[in-house]
């Protein structure tokens, strides 16, 4: 048998502390890092009369609309609708049955209502010469086109054509409400082919018809047959009371009412939201960069940017703006705000999911600066690399926030101290401030980026994970995909939503 080598022995360390002649110990430190968590409370939002509440759920039923007894406030929403005879009549029995209040459940709120003493505090109204009715010849017709996009192209068209004659009434509508036949629906709702480039291309019916309608400045709701089927319960359905207070809150902010708004926002605060979208034609390395902007009430103003060559395999994932087009982008948001609310902003905050590179940062401080204004850059992103870990059943509170060293996390979603609840199925994960460059603390940041994940007003929800200026960052550009490079997109948030 062959011996083996004896090993050298290691040096140690003698039981003193002291280090042995002749040993070589590498010197390491170890520091433990900083961690921090502390809990925001929820912070309020405005109702009609200036009164409080933290949750519209509660707000609307008790002081109304933020807009009620202002010039905003309509008496009466007239509304439109687009449907064959039949989905007609049943939608506006719908509208009329939920008009009268849902009752709730031990997890759902019950929808108060909407009349002139109730809820939104106002009366939807369908008029007989408001109604432009599906025939069942073009409904057929649509039926029997066999290649996807003819069957999509006649789709967007007859509903175009309805719009427009909608539009053009006598008397003015403030939303059309269009009702989808099921059939319709599935065979239409998207449309993949190929163009005459050999280029990949993806339509979707919601949001063309979204693109079409902002051409004759009308806003829309779009139901599916099954929402307004009363009769129709299948296991996924939301409850009745979710359906009412979505469609009555979109109803109210279409028709240029004010739901609710931010508290304890300093007037002349533009909250802007920077993401990108491929033009439906250019699906390729075109971007274009798209700009929500928020004030201190929660309007919203929506812009679209420049188009750009971005290549994914050379430049990363996350599309950046180079200097002279987040310049570009940054002073035309500010200009349109200026036409819009008579006034410059006196701060700006920049919202964007991925990190400012250099170039891009300097484009937006360049001309921040000129405005003389405050600012922030903050990159927020979603995060599962740290959570919390809350004793008990129930995840994390919606609010909590923690540090890790330099790293600041933020939980959006979470669990409802004031109902109770957990109302997602997943386990939350934080936002993390990813970057941030400007003139507000922590803090400040924390608490503005709270409230404004409550504004969103397609529906009546407190808990979403974005704040509005990112939250709808992806319809909106699905929206602006199909807009025309020659048309000019409508800069009123409602045509989007």
């Amino acid at each position: 048998m062959k011996r083996q080598p004896r090993k050298k022995p290691m040096p140690s360390l003698p039981r003193d502390g002291t280090q042995s002649a002749g040993a070589k110990v590498p010197s390491i430190l170890l520091t433990a890092p900083i961690i921090k968590a502390t809990w925001l409370n929820d912070p309020n939002l405005v109702f009609g009369g200036s009164g409080l509440s933290d949750d519209p759920k509660i707000g609307i039923p008790l002081f109304g609309p933020m807009s009620y007894n202002t010039s905003r406030h309509r008496e009466e929403i007239h509304a439109g609708i687009i449907a064959t005879s039949q989905l007609a009549e049943t939608a506006i029995k719908f509208y009329e049955h939920l008009s009268s209040g849902v009752d709730g459940t031990d997890i759902y709120c019950p929808f108060p209502g909407c009349k002139p003493s109730i809820g939104y505090r106002t009366k939807i109204v369908f008029n007989n010469g408001q109604t432009e009715i599906i025939t069942h010849a073009e409904h057929q017709e649509i039926l029997s086109i066999k290649k996807a996009r003819d069957r999509f192209d006649k789709t967007i068209l007859l509903f175009e054509q309805k719009i427009r004659l909608l539009s053009e009434k006598d008397h003015p509508i403030d939303h059309i409400v269009i009702a989808i036949p099921d059939d319709i629906y599935k065979k239409c709702r998207v449309a993949d082919y190929t163009d005459e480039h050999s280029t990949a291309i993806h339509r979707d019916l919601r949001r063309s018809i979204k693109a079409i309608a902002m051409k004759y400045k009308v806003a829309t709701q779009i139901l599916q047959e099954s929402t307004f089927d009363l009769e129709f319960t299948p296991r996924e359905k939301e409850h009745l009371s979710v359906i009412a207070w979505n469609l009555f809150t979109g109803l109210y902010f279409k028709s240029d009412g004010l739901p609710w708004g931010p508290s304890n926002i300093s007037p002349g605060t533009c909250f802007i939201g920077v993401s990108f979208f491929r033009p439906v034609n250019n699906a390729g390395s075109i971007r274009t960069s798209v700009a929500q902007a928020f004030d201190e009430n929660g309007e919203g103003l929506v812009l679209r940017g420049k188009s750009f060559q971005w290549d994914e395999n050379k430049q990363g994932r996350s599309p950046h703006l180079s200097e002279e087009l987040a310049s570009d982008l940054i002073s035309q948001m500010i200009k349109r705000y200026r036409e819009e609310r008579k006034q410059s902003p006196k701060k700006i905050v920049i919202h964007k999911t991925s990190r400012f590179e250099q170039n891009e940062r300097n484009g937006f401080v360049s001309v921040l600066k000129e405005y003389n204004c405050q600012y922030d850059l903050v990159a927020l992103e979603n995060t599962s690399m740290f959570r919390l870990v809350r004793a008990g059943r129930y995840p994390p509170l919606r609010g909590a926030c923690f540090s890790i060293g330099d790293l600041n996390y933020l939980y959006t979603t979470g669990f409802l101290p004031t109902s109770n609840q957990y109302p997602h199925g997943h386990v939350p994960s934080p936002l993390q401030i990813a970057d941030h460059v400007g003139d507000s603390s922590k803090s400040e940041l924390f608490r503005d980026i709270m409230v404004l994940t409550k504004m969103n007003w397609n529906s009546a929800n407190v808990d979403g994970a974005f704040p509005i200026t990112l939250q709808f960052a992806r319809a909106v550009g699905d929206v602006m995909r199909e807009v025309p490079e020659g048309q000019e997109p409508h800069p009123k948030y409602k045509f989007y939503i």
